[in-house]
C-alpha cells in the first residue's frame, strides 16, 4: 500500500515540485486547497489527474482537523505560507496568522487527529510525520557566517519572525508530545515557477522581455544584497528525506555559495548577449525597510546525514529561468499575432 501525503501550499513553486517527487515515489499525494482555489489553473495543472484535494484553511482549526481526519496522511508537508518578504511589511498581521500561527493549527490538527492528549507526552499512537518549511530569513542580521543548524535568529521582517514562530512551536511539539515534527531551513531557491514577484524571476522575465522588445528597463534595489541560491527542484528532495530518518532532526539546506543580486542580473543579461549596465535602474522603492545584507548556507548536516546535496549550479540555474521565460513569452507573443488574423 503506498504512502500517503498531504502538502499545503501545493500549487505553489515548492508545493508542485515536491508533488512531482513524491508522485514518482509512488507516493499518493493530497493538496490543501481553499474553497475557492482551482488547482487546474495553477502550477500543478498538469498533474490534477493524479493529486487529489481537500478543502482546508490555516486560518481555520476547525477545517485542518476536518482535512486531516479526512485524508489520514503519513507524512504531512507545510509549505504554505504568506511567503513574500516585502508584502509581509504590506500584511504584518496576515503574515503571522498565516506564517506563524498558522503552522500551530496544523500540528494542533496532526496532534487532535492523532489522539495525544494536551497534558500527555506519550509518543501518538498514529505517528503522522510532519514537515514544517522554515527559512534562512530567520536568522536575519547575521550572528555568524555561513549559518548552520545552531546559528541563533535575528529575523528582520514580520515573514522571518513569522516563520521563527512556526520553528519554535514545530519543535515544541516534537519534544511536547513525542511528534515527529521537523523543520527544514531552506536558505533562497527558485526556478521558472517562482512568483514574477521574487528577485530573480523578477531578473528573468525582465530580462526576456527586453530581449523581446517588450520592455525597455529593469528597476532593482539593493544590487549588493547576497543570498545562497539554489534551485526548487533540487530542494524538495531534502523535505522528503528529512521524513524517511530514523530520528526526527531540523537540517540546514542550502549550496553553501553565496551570490549577489549583482551576479544574477550579470548572468541573466549575458544568457541573451545583452550588456546589463545599460539596462538596469537602482529605484530605492525596491529595498528593505531592514535589508538583509547576507546568508550562507552550511549544509553540512544534510549533506552528512541526508546524503544530500545540490545539482544545479546558479548560473545553470539562471540560465534556465531566462531560457523559461523568454520560450513563454514567444509563445504567448505569437499566439497574439496569430489570434490578431483570426476572426473568431
Amino acid at each position: 500500500m503506498s504512502r500517503r501525503a498531504l502538502i499545503t501550499g501545493i500549487t505553489g513553486q515548492d508545493g508542485s515540485y515536491l508533488a512531482e517527487h513524491l508522485l514518482e515515489k509512488g507516493y499518493e499525494v493530497w493538496g490543501l486547497v481553499r474553497g475557492q482555489a482551482n488547482p487546474r489553473r495553477s502550477r500543478v495543472s498538469r498533474l490534477v489527474h493524479d493529486l487529489r484535494f481537500v478543502e482546508g484553511d490555516l486560518l481555520d482549526q476547525s477545517s485542518l482537523i476536518a482535512a486531516i481526519d479526512r485524508v489520514q496522511p503519513d507524512e504531512v508537508y507545510n509549505l504554505g505560507a504568506i511567503s513574500y518578504v516585502p508584502l509581509s511589511w504590506q500584511q504584518a498581521e496576515l503574515t503571522g496568522e498565516v506564517t506563524g500561527l498558522g503552522v500551530l493549527r496544523m500540528l494542533e490538527a496532526l496532534r487532535v487527529v492523532s489522539g495525544v492528549s494536551s497534558s500527555s507526552s506519550s509518543t501518538p499512537s498514529r505517528q503522522v510525520r510532519f514537515y514544517q518549511a522554515s527559512s534562512s530569513e530567520m536568522f536575519g542580521k547575521v550572528a555568524e557566517t555561513p549559518q548552520s543548524e545552531t546559528t541563533v535568529f535575528h529575523p528582520r521582517s514580520p515573514y522571518g519572525v513569522a516563520k521563527a514562530y512556526g520553528h519554535f512551536i514545530t519543535r515544541n511539539y516534537r519534544e511536547s508530545f513525542g511528534m515527529y515534527a521537523v523543520s527544514g531551513i531552506l536558505f533562497n531557491h527558485e526556478s521558472p515557477r517562482r512568483g514574477l514577484e521574487f528577485v530573480t524571476r523578477k531578473i528573468s522575465h525582465t530580462v526576456a522581455k527586453i530581449k523581446l522588445g517588450l520592455a525597455g528597463e529593469l528597476k532593482l534595489g539593493n544590487l549588493d544584497a547576497r543570498r545562497d541560491w539554489g534551485f526548487a527542484g533540487d530542494y524538495v528532495s531534502a523535505m522528503h528525506l528529512m521524513l524517511v530518518q530514523d530520528e526526527p532532526r531540523d537540517y540546514v539546506v542550502g549550496t553553501g555559495i553565496m551570490h549577489s543580486v549583482r551576479d544574477a542580473v550579470r548572468i541573466a543579461f549575458g544568457a541573451v548577449g545583452l550588456d546589463w549596465t545599460r539596462y538596469v535602474v537602482v529605484d530605492d522603492e525596491f529595498v528593505r525597510p531592514a535589508e538583509v545584507e547576507t546568508l550562507c548556507a552550511d549544509p553540512t548536516r544534510a549533506r552528512e546525514d541526508l546524503g544530500w546535496e545540490p545539482r544545479l549550479k546558479f548560473e545553470e540555474l539562471m540560465t534556465m529561468m531566462v531560457e523559461a521565460d523568454l520560450a513563454q513569452l514567444t509563445h504567448a507573443q505569437k499566439y497574439d499575432e496569430y489570434s490578431a488574423h483570426v476572426d473568431w
